[in-house]
């Protein structure tokens, strides 16, 4: 099954492997999920299955998600993700998806929103180096020269400048999967992945580069 699921990240902690080796691990939440659609190429033109995470209070959702979600029989569900794939014959409607679908020492691709850090400046944004610290000099954190004076006569889009730092969807690749507790639907990533505590998460099996 190369479905991914949708999970809460919960926070960081360490395990240590059989070589008594600790090892940082992040603990996600993942799922239960639902399948609340089925896409196939006779009827949209592709295969993907939908699948539905977080569940809530019917007022939270509008009437034509809540419409939507009950054609699966699915309770009100805060969050929806599609995942493409080559065949879904395996799904059907309504079906439970749950951390068990992964197992140790899988490769996994983790999508989430990074942390949010504000405006930020050159050297914190972009990594650029200080200026000299002594007395006399005046450009200890300036940006220096954005651009020739009369030709072009502007600064050119693009350049490393200050401005929003973090808070977009971001993924990391290739990060092993250390425990699976199905119990719980608890996942063991190995490292660091993006965002805060609580923040939402696509796992999914690492695809390979061009797929």
């Amino acid at each position: 099954m190369s479905v991914g699921i949708l999970g809460t990240k919960l926070g960081m902690t360490q395990v240590f492997d059989e070589a008594g080796r600790a090892l940082p691990v992040t603990v996600v939440q993942a799922g239960p999920c639902t399948v609340t659609q089925i896409k196939t190429k006779q009827t949209d033109g592709y295969n993907s299955v939908q699948l539905g995470y977080d569940q809530v209070k019917p007022k939270i959702i509008n009437k034509p998600e809540l419409g939507h979600l009950a054609k699966s029989n699915a309770p009100p569900l805060r969050h929806l993700r599609e995942y493409p794939l080559s065949e879904t014959s395996e799904f059907e409607l309504g079906q439970s998806i749950n951390a068990d679908i992964f197992t140790p020492g899988q490769l996994v691709d983790v999508t989430g929103k990074s942390i949010g850090r504000g405006f930020a400046g050159y050297q914190k944004r972009h990594n650029f180096k200080r200026g000299p610290m002594a007395h006399g000099s005046k450009n200890h954190r300036l940006p220096g020269s954005t651009g020739a004076g009369t030709t072009p006569g502007r600064t050119y889009p693009g350049k490393k400048m200050a401005g929003r730092y973090g808070g977009k969807r971001t993924t990391i690749r290739k990060l092993e999967v250390v425990k699976v507790d199905s119990d719980r639907n608890l996942l063991l990533i190995k490292g660091a992945i993006p965002g805060k505590p609580g923040a939402l998460l696509s796992i999914g099996p690492t695809k390979k580069v061009g797929s």
